[in-house]
Parts: structure tokens; C-alpha cells; sequence
């Protein structure tokens, strides 16, 4: 049955691909004679034509990270996989492939601005303003969430109750996870040297550089960085981790994309490769074992309300985002990638097949639950964990033991918290470098005092996130992402139906089907205003609450300019602007 479930979603998303996927790109008129803006604004540090191998990997790795596995799980076990199941199929197909794919569509056909800045054109200044300074905020956010994640992941922080022998076993792990990570960005800036800069063809260094990234993952495991070679910041090795890493986000930011963003994305989709081809055969090869966590047992459907989340609408809709549809996408799509698209019509394969192969990721972590029963003791573990437990299970159908299978899984979601780290900083440097000094023309680099005021300033509320020890009732010290993570996804889904809305925007004022657009975008703006509203009304005054009572406003604020313009007469092609 779990092989069933599995079989059902690729056969769809294969279908969709072929023909949904063939009609987007009809739809939004894309012609590779057409010169893309990594040609025609090509500046050697953001504007640089990527092979479509390579840039499936950075938008891949990008928009995927712990996102699809994390939020996935969470809503199976409240919830059952029924429901993940079918919102994640649909949501893929119908709401978050057209997000992702018309994101990256409209960008390309406005020299690459971004989301925000495409509506200044298409819906108003003041609209287009709102909307960069919400975007800018939302990556701010995704940063410090991260940057906490990252660090903790380096540096576990550890129960006061946890055996020795444990804690010692999670230190190490988290001292292999940094060695690997700093082999990891070794080869990157290797591989891009030498297939950029030197005879290095793209084909040879995949079969050269694939074996030593995971030859670095094992190797990594087997030197872990020792907790003593770490000083420890506020008394916290964490704490310097995160610093560390504001650094290394700096630095990434600045620097051109061939040199490290490209190659190590491209490198980092392998990892992710394995554990979903890994994970697919594990799972086929369950329909002929009997042993215990290889077959259906998790219950398809647990009723409409859960303690933890509330009603099923919208909370499934909130908490699964990757994996079905993900605000944080759009801004990839219209950031980093359509700076690099090589040829528009392989926006199908980047914007479109992307997000199908994410939804199938999002299935093997329905997957890892399903196979658990009800109150089984691995239903308990933190989402990663579980996934990692879960994927070690099918992996040791393959004869790989589970406990490597596991520690691969972990390593391989921890490479992607840290991409999902300088990937976010590009893109807040790109965003506030066109809400302050306008968009770049004529393909003229940034440089001087736009790109480091911008990306100074898109890293300093993480650094003080980083800085300051939070604490909860009790007075007991919490993690910094805690603190915001109860309006993290709704924020999150609320920037995806503000895309839409663009995209809705666009279609219409192009004389397009608008309803492609329109109608994922009504379904996710009433999932976010009625989940603002619960925010709201449970938070009241703190900081949660008010952060949700903005962004109801906010949104209110965007929708009403946005029915304005779609109520207008419908006019010739925007298709492109000069």
C-alpha cells in the first residue's frame, strides 16, 4: 500500500509535467529565441547563464531543504496521510507548480526583477513597495530561523537529562556535520574554478566531484570537529556557530554565483538525489518484506481537529507549504534563478519540475510515518530524526545498515539548512538593493556601497538574534526559532498567495486565463487570513500576535489593490517590458 501511494504520485506528477507543464509554457508565451536576462543583463556575479543541470540543482536544493520533510511529517502525524497525500499531489500539480513556474516566467520577462518589483508595473508603486518591504522582512525571518537550526544542527544543545553516553554520541554528530559542511564548500569553490574558470567540462566534473562530495560526508562523520576546537560565544558553542555562519553568509552573498553558490548547489542536489532515489527503491522494495516499519499501519485519516494545530483548514494547508506550495519559492524563482536561466523554456523543467520532484520528496516523509503505528515510540522524535529513522529503515533494504542510512539522512538535511542559508541572504541583498537604489539595467554589476549596505543590513537582525538568549515563562533559555516559528509558516504561505496574486494580476492585464493563477491564489488567501485571524485572537498583544496583526493588514491591504486591477478591462500582451 505504501509503494501504492508512492506509485499514484509519480505517475501524476509525471502526467502533469508532460501535459500541464506543456501548457504553462504555452501560456505564458516562453520562446527560447528570445534572449533571457542572464544574457542580455549578463554582469559576471548575479547574471550568469547556467546549464540546466546546474541550475535545477541550485533552484532544487533552494526551495527543497528540510522544508518538505519537516512539514509533511508534522501534518501526518495529526492529521493522517490521507490528507497529506492529496493536498501534497494536487497542491503540487495545480497551486504550487504554477506559483513556482509563473514566478520564474514573469521574472525572466522583466529582466529578472523580482516578484515585488514586477508589481510595481503590473499593479502599483505603493503595492510593489509593500510587497518588497513584506518579502525582505520574510527572509529576514527565514534567516534567523535558520541560522538557529544551522548552528544547533553543528552544536547540539543537549537536555540536562540526557545518559553521557548520548550526549557524547549527539556531540560527535554535530562535529561530523561541520567537518562535512566545510569539506563540502572546498570542493564547491573547486568545482566551479575549474569548470568555469578552467577546461573542466561539466560531465567530467560530476563524475569527478559526486563521489568526493559523499566520500567528504563519511569522512566528515569520521573527524568531527572537536566541541574543544569551538570557543564558546555567551558560553555557548552555538552561539559561535552562528556567527561563524553570518560570516560565511556574508561572504556568499557578495561573491559571484560560478564561484560558490552554483557549484555547490549543483553538488548538494546529489545528496538529495540519494536520499529520494534511496528512499523510492527502500519503499518498492517494502511491498515484498514483512519486517517490522515497512508496511501501512499509520492511520489514513485522525478526524478534522488536532490539539497541536487546530482544524484541518487551514492548518494543513499552513503547515505542509514545501512539498505543495511555498511562498519562499517565488523568491528564489525571481531572485537567483531567473538570473541564471540559460533559455526560457526550460523554466518547465527549473520552475515547474522542480516542484513535482519536491512533492515526491514530501511523499517518502508521508512515507516514514506511514509505516509507524499509532503512538509507536519513533513517533515521538523531532521530524528530522524521524525522517532519518525512517529512511534508514528502507535504505537497510538495500543492505545499507540502518544506522548509516540514518546518519546519511541527517548530514544530507543538514547541507541543505545551510544552503537555505546564503541563498536566503542573495536574495534579501537583491530585494533591498531594488526597494533602495532601484533595479539594475543594462547589466551593470552592483557594487560599492548598494552591496554591502544591503547585505550588512539583511544580516543584522539575524546576528542579533544570534546574540541574544531568549527564555521562556519560566525563565528557562529557548532557542531563538522557537520564539517565532508559530507564525513562521503562516507568513510563509502568505507570500505565496501574494505571488499568486501577482501572477493573477499579470495574466489578466495580459488578456491570459487568469484562473490558472486565480484560483490556487483564492484558496491560499483564505487559509492564511483565517489562520492570521486564529494568530490573533490567541496571541493577542505579544510578539506573535502582533507580527500576524501587521500582516493581516498587510494582506488586506495588497488584496484590496489587487481586486482594483483585476476588475480593470484586460489589455494587449505585457509579455514583455522595455
Amino acid at each position: 500500500m505504501v509503494l501504492l501511494i508512492l506509485a499514484v504520485g509519480a505517475v501524476a506528477f509525471a502526467l502533469a509535467y508532460r501535459t500541464y507543464g506543456r501548457y504553462l509554457v504555452r501560456l505564458f508565451g516562453m520562446d527560447d529565441a528570445a534572449p533571457t536576462p542572464a544574457h542580455s543583463e549578463g554582469d559576471g556575479r548575479d547574471y550568469h547563464p547556467a546549464k540546466r543541470a546546474v541550475l535545477f540543482g541550485h533552484h532544487f536544493s533552494s526551495i527543497a531543504g528540510a522544508g518538505p520533510i519537516v512539514g509533511p511529517i508534522f501534518a501526518t502525524l495529526v492529521f493522517g496521510w490521507l490528507p497529506a497525500v492529496l493536498w501534497i499531489i494536487l497542491g503540487s500539480i495545480f497551486i504550487g507548480g504554477v506559483h513556482d513556474f509563473g514566478s520564474l516566467a514573469i521574472s525572466v520577462k522583466h529582466r529578472a526583477r523580482s516578484i515585488a518589483e514586477v508589481a510595481r508595473g503590473t499593479l502599483s508603486p505603493l503595492a510593489s513597495k509593500l510587497l518588497s518591504c513584506f518579502i525582505w522582512l520574510a527572509l529576514v525571518y527565514v534567516l534567523a530561523v535558520f541560522l538557529d537550526l544551522t548552528a544547533a544542527t553543528f552544536a547540539p544543545r543537549l537536555p540536562a537529562a540526557l545518559p553521557a553516553d548520548k550526549a557524547a554520541a549527539l556531540v560527535a554528530r554535530g562535529g561530523g556535520v561541520a567537518s562535512a559542511s566545510l569539506i563540502f564548500m572546498v570542493l564547491a569553490v573547486a568545482l566551479g574554478l575549474l569548470t568555469q574558470r578552467g577546461k573542466l567540462g561539466l560531465g567530467a566534473a560530476t563524475a569527478i566531484f559526486v563521489p568526493l562530495l559523499f566520500a567528504g560526508v563519511f569522512v566528515g562523520k569520521a573527524l568531527p570537529l572537536s566541541a574543544t576546537m569551538v570557543p564558546a560565544i555567551n558560553g555557548s558553542a552555538a552561539t559561535t556557530w552562528s556567527l561563524l555562519l553570518i560570516v560565511y553568509c556574508f561572504i556568499a552573498s557578495v561573491t559571484p554565483v560560478w564561484i560558490l553558490l552554483q557549484p555547490r548547489d549543483y553538488l548538494s542536489s546529489f545528496l538529495l538525489y540519494a536520499c529520494l532515489g534511496g528512499g523510492l527503491v527502500g519503499i518498492a522494495l517494502s511491498a515484498f518484506s514483512s519486517a517490522p516499519g515497512t508496511t501501512l499501519a499509520y492511520p489514513a485519516f485522525l478526524g478534522f481537529h488536532a490539539d497541536k494545530l487546530g482544524y484541518l483548514f487551514p492548518a494543513l494547508f499552513i503547515t505542509i507549504a514545501c512539498g505543495a506550495c511555498s511562498g519562499f519559492h517565488s523568491v528564489v524563482a525571481s531572485g537567483t534563478t531567473s538570473k541564471q536561466l540559460d533559455r526560457e523554456r526550460d523554466a518547465r523543467a527549473i520552475g515547474y519540475g522542480s516542484m513535482l520532484v519536491e512533492g515526491l520528496l514530501a511523499l517518502v516523509a508521508v512515507a516514514t510515518v506511514a509505516v509507524l503505528a499509532k503512538g509507536a515510540p519513533e513517533t515521538r522524535l523531532a521530524p528530522p530524526a524521524l525522517f532519518a529513522t525512517g529512511l534508514g529503515r528502507f535504505l537497510a533494504l538495500l543492505g545499507v545498515p540502518a544506522d548509516v542510512g540514518a546518519s546519511f539522512g541527517l548530514l544530507a538535511l543538514s547541507t541543505f539548512l545551510l544552503t537555505t542559508l546564503d541563498t536566503a541572504t542573495r536574495l534579501g541583498r537583491y530585494v533591498l538593493e531594488e526597494l533602495l537604489f532601484g533595479h539594475r539595467e543594462g547589466g551593470k554589476a552592483s557594487g560599492g556601497a548598494a552591496l554591502w549596505l544591503t547585505t550588512a543590513a539583511t544580516l543584522a537582525m539575524p546576528c542579533v538574534f544570534a546574540l541574544i538568549t531568549f527564555r521562556d515563562a519560566a525563565g528557562k533559555a529557548i532557542p531563538a526559532w522557537r520564539v517565532i516559528w508559530p507564525v513562521f509558516g503562516t507568513t510563509n504561505q502568505l507570500l505565496g498567495a501574494l505571488a499568486l496574486m501577482v501572477l493573477s494580476v499579470w495574466l489578466r492585464r495580459s488578456g491570459r486565463n487568469v484562473w490558472v493563477a486565480l484560483a490556487p491564489m483564492l484558496l491560499m488567501v483564505a487559509a492564511t487570513l483565517v489562520s492570521l485571524v486564529q494568530l490573533c485572537a490567541r496571541h493577542g498583544f505579544s510578539l506573535v500576535g502582533i507580527i500576524a496583526g501587521v500582516l493581516l493588514f498587510l494582506a488586506l491591504v495588497l488584496l484590496a489593490e489587487a481586486a482594483r486591477c483585476l476588475l480593470l478591462p484586460a489589455r494587449a500582451s505585457e509579455a514583455r517590458t522595455s
